[in-house]
């Protein structure tokens, strides 16, 4: 397995790709947009279900932003945002990850699809059900945060890059954080200077 010094990232500019870039310039890791759209010839080649964000590391591809995000925290792990394998650091890391996206994110992206990406056929109302599962996943973290500054404790780590764009993207589409806990938490994470300038760097694009 080889790597090169600049990644990489396929996707579309302020999506799930804004992870990725968040993820590299906390790690000074040096990476290139490539902007590409969902469903594209250009995506499908470098992920067949033709789905960003994806990433190219010499001959290494990546896809999923979690995974993504892993990936580049393993790969930098002297920047002590990713923890060793079969720890309790590493169990929670994972753990966050896996609840950002089937807990917290998935009542987000639901939504989403049926009211403007699904086509008109196979669109439903989902309001009801979309903002009873987001309200339980804000209790879950809620609960999980605890008095921890971060995720896992007191380090900032690659599960709040994902929980905290997931907690932005919340805001934005008016989804009620009903928890003073989990308002903080966002807050914290989401005025770092390494999402401020991932989010310049995407904003012409």
């Amino acid at each position: 397995m080889s790597s090169s010094d600049t990644v990489k990232i396929f996707g579309s500019p302020r999506s799930r790709l804004t992870r990725v870039s968040w993820m590299c310039q906390e790690l000074g890791q040096a990476y290139e947009v490539i902007p590409t759209k969902p469903h594209t010839p250009e995506m499908r080649a470098v992920n067949p279900a033709g789905k960003g964000p994806v990433l190219v590391d010499g001959d290494v591809t990546v896809i999923d932003s979690a995974a993504i995000c892993i990936y580049l925290a393993d790969k930098n792990m002297e920047k002590n945002m990713s923890a060793a394998p079969a720890t309790a650091d590493r169990a929670a890391l994972d753990s966050w990850m896996h609840f950002a996206q089937s807990d917290l994110e998935a009542p987000l992206w639901l939504k989403m699809k049926h009211t403007f990406i699904l086509p008109d056929e196979y669109r439903a109302d989902v309001n009801a059900v979309t903002k009873m599962e987001f309200k339980n996943a804000i209790g879950a973290m809620d609960v999980r945060l605890g008095d921890n500054q971060y995720a896992i404790g007191d380090r900032f780590t690659a599960a709040d890059v994902v929980l905290g764009h997931t907690g932005s993207w919340a805001r934005s589409a008016k989804f009620e954080i009903d928890s003073d806990r989990v308002n903080a938490y966002l807050d914290r994470v989401l005025i770092r200077d390494a999402l401020a300038r991932a989010r310049e760097i995407e904003k012409d694009m």
